[in-house]
């Protein structure tokens, strides 16, 4: 809660003369039109809203033009690595410090250090840095994320007059309960193989490892992922399906329609990243979920109830929108518009972030407890995320395997040794 108190502090108090006053003063010239490369998914409340932040920016700033690309998922990565090689470099892009969203963008070099660039409402304290370098090549959307987040339907469970499960055997003896209700107990949107890295491997690798920096030593050889703790990571999946703990059918259940039956009540509890659980994708089920990090898990050593968090990725200005002083003005402009207290507020209600990266922010009156349980999600034990360190064909590998292993296809040591092949392979 360090994080979530440090940004919390103090009055709210900063207005939008005083973001725009940031930018530097100076106006971009008439006909600048910026080219900003997003993140998001136009089907959910956060891509619309990007959507809409970058409507209004134009509409106050009708001398910029801003060419809004908006992808998700492997489209985007995709996407960017297209753009850089044919010379197409946005003068805005959505990144991070870390090897999967930045490794793109400091390969093609267009990451430049974004201090001089960042409104004076950003406490510049809570953003990583490019490896240690004091580099801050972008600017988060928020503070902290956490990614390995289990929501509980509280109504539906004293429905069926269940409690909220600690121990492995607790979940096996809510699985049956559920299953005599007619509904299942866990899911998430398995069809996006991210997420199994992502939002559910993350948080149980260090309970069988008993390590929660075991994913960083493993990038670094210093172990393998053959090893037993990782073998038992992963066999968690299976043993989930066979003990009626995790629906099997999530490996073909997308985004939007995964939590739609969480909410209607198909699924007792799921998985996801706690971007996902607002009140715009929750609705009035936001008002009595509970957020936990995953229960016991079968073959745990250690780290219980550890909850995998990175630094959120953001916007960053790119050494080609350095080139011309009018676009760097205009994206400064923009960048100053996108992190303003009124959209910071927006991004919270929407469920897209946990914490403001905004000095001396306070959570207004009447925000959704949803808001409030995220919060309270920073006194759990942090562990790393996957694809922040493992990248390329054996992170590939590896979401695509654990699809396989809910789907029967494949056993969790096939898995790892395919992966560490793949890892070696790089």
């Amino acid at each position: 809660m360090k994080l979530f108190n440090k940004v919390l502090k103090g009055a709210l108090a900063v207005a939008m003369v005083a973001l725009m006053a940031s930018c530097g003063g100076a106006k971009a010239s008439k006909g600048v039109t910026l080219k900003v490369m997003g993140y998001g998914d136009n089907s959910n409340s956060e891509g619309q809203t990007f959507k809409r932040i970058v409507d209004e920016f134009m509409a106050e700033n009708p001398d910029i033009t801003v060419d809004y690309e908006l992808l998700y998922d492997e489209a985007y990565h995709q996407k960017a690595v297209a753009r850089l090689a044919a010379g197409d470099v946005p003068d805005v892009a959505y990144m991070g410090a870390d090897s999967r969203w930045g490794s793109e963008w400091q390969e093609a070099n267009q990451q430049v250090d974004n201090n001089p660039y960042f409104p004076s409402n950003i406490d510049t304290s809570l953003i990583p840095d490019f490896f240690g370098t004091g580099v801050k090549p972008y600017l988060p959307l928020g503070g902290s994320n956490f990614c390995t987040v289990v929501a509980i339907n509280m109504e539906l469970l004293e429905k069926i007059g269940g409690k909220v499960p600690e121990t492995y055997e607790d979940m096996k003896a809510l699985a049956k309960l559920c299953k005599a209700n007619g509904i299942e107990l866990m899911s998430t949107h398995g069809a996006d193989g991210w997420v199994w890295g992502s939002c559910v491997m993350s948080g149980i690798i260090p309970r069988t490892t008993g390590d929660t920096k075991w994913i960083e030593k493993a990038v670094n050889k210093e172990v393998k992922f053959t090893d037993a703790g990782f073998v038992a990571a992963l066999d968690v999946l299976s043993q989930w399906v066979k003990d009626g703990v995790l629906d099997p059918k999530s490996v073909l259940t997308d985004n939007g329609t995964g939590m739609s039956n969480f909410v209607n009540g198909k699924y007792l509890m799921y998985i996801d990243g706690q971007w996902a659980f607002g009140e715009s994708n929750l609705g009035a089920l936001s008002k009595t979920v509970k957020l936990i990090s995953i229960p016991e898990v079968p073959g745990e050593k250690a780290c219980h109830g550890s909850l995998a968090g990175a630094w959120q990725v953001g916007y960053g200005i790119t050494k080609k929108g350095t080139e011309d002083p009018a676009v760097l003005e205009a994206a400064k402009k923009f960048i100053a518009y996108f992190y303003s207290e009124a959209e910071t507020i927006q991004r919270l209600r929407d469920g897209a972030i946990s914490a403001p990266i905004l000095k001396d922010f306070v959570l207004p009156e009447g925000m959704d407890p949803c808001i409030a349980a995220k919060a309270a999600l920073g006194a759990y034990e942090s562990c790393y995320v996957i694809d922040s360190y493992l990248t390329g064909v054996a992170n590939d590998t590896l979401n695509a395997g654990m699809q396989d292993i809910v789907a029967g296809n494949i056993d969790a040591k096939t898995l790892a040794e395919n992966v560490q092949k793949a890892f070696d392979a790089q």
